[in-house]
């Protein structure tokens, strides 16, 4: 159940178990809050989402929604420990696909705001918004490849994003981005550490856009781009098909248990 409370000044705080959610006239925030998982992706946090997500598109002076982590870490992708209770991974990697598709598909406009670590699923969660913020500790990487899955439903959203080479290269070398070199590559729209502020200007040029513009804009664009119905459900079914395989996990539920990596021999 959602609860609502009405704070001062009109601003209206929803409660959630895994996402913190407030809003005001303007804009609502909705912020990942699993501290004690890094963050990380399970299925009560993609039914939230959508909730929020219904909750404040409703709103119909909300310009902006805006998608945050706690400080330090925005998001480190799947929650290996209910994937490694899975019997399933499909209907997981499915549900996960349509949060990416609704984020790019709002009709309000989605600004990711990252003060920390992004990782796997959470570079999904920024490609797919429609513009990014970040601060100068943030970083970024796309770790699949080390368990011996890919990102199949991020990939479609960051080769959007920062096209196919970079997407590649980034999946192939599992290496972690600074955010200088996130900006450079346009998985980034603007460094700052003085988020309010840079918020504030954005709220200003956003207020001028209406609702009819943006969803036209939006719109229009997803004609000019790839994704269609066969490469989604390429994306879903490859990735429930890695997540499957017994080694994949295997290596997921050795580090679950015992917190040893793939390539980590034991002795």
């Amino acid at each position: 159940m959602i609860n609502v409370r009405h704070g001062g000044g009109g601003a209206v705080t929803m409660s959630f178990e895994t996402l913190l959610v407030e809003s005001t006239a303007l804009t609502v925030s909705i912020t990942i809050n699993r501290p004690e998982r890094a963050n990380s992706i399970n299925a009560t946090l993609l039914r939230e989402l959508n909730a929020a997500l219904d909750e404040a598109e409703r709103i119909s002076t909300c310009r902006m929604i805006l998608l945050r982590g706690g400080a330090g870490v925005f998001c480190t992708g799947m929650d290996f420990v209910e994937i490694a209770g899975e019997s399933e991974s499909q209907m997981a990697a499915a549900d996960y696909m349509a949060i990416l598709k609704r984020l790019a598909s709002s009709p309000k406009t989605i600004v990711a705001v990252v003060d920390g670590k992004v990782m796997a699923g959470g570079v999904g969660l920024v490609a797919a918004s429609d513009l990014v913020l970040a601060t100068s500790r943030s970083v970024f990487s796309l770790s699949e490849a080390l368990w011996g899955i890919l990102p199949c439903c991020v990939v479609p959203f960051l080769i959007r994003r920062v096209g196919f080479q970079q997407a590649y290269a980034m999946t192939m070398t599992t290496r972690t981005l600074s955010v200088a070199e996130a900006l450079n590559h346009h998985l980034v729209d603007e460094v700052t550490d003085e988020l309010d502020e840079a918020l504030r200007r954005l709220s200003l040029r956003l207020g001028r856009l209406t609702d009819e513009t943006v969803v036209e804009l939006k719109s229009y664009f997803q004609k000019m781009w790839m994704l269609t119905p066969e490469m989604e459900q390429t994306a879903v079914t490859e990735i429930g098909r890695l997540l499957n395989k017994p080694t994949v996990r295997e290596g997921i539920a050795n580090f679950v248990n015992a917190g040893r990596f793939p390539w980590e021999v034991s002795s």
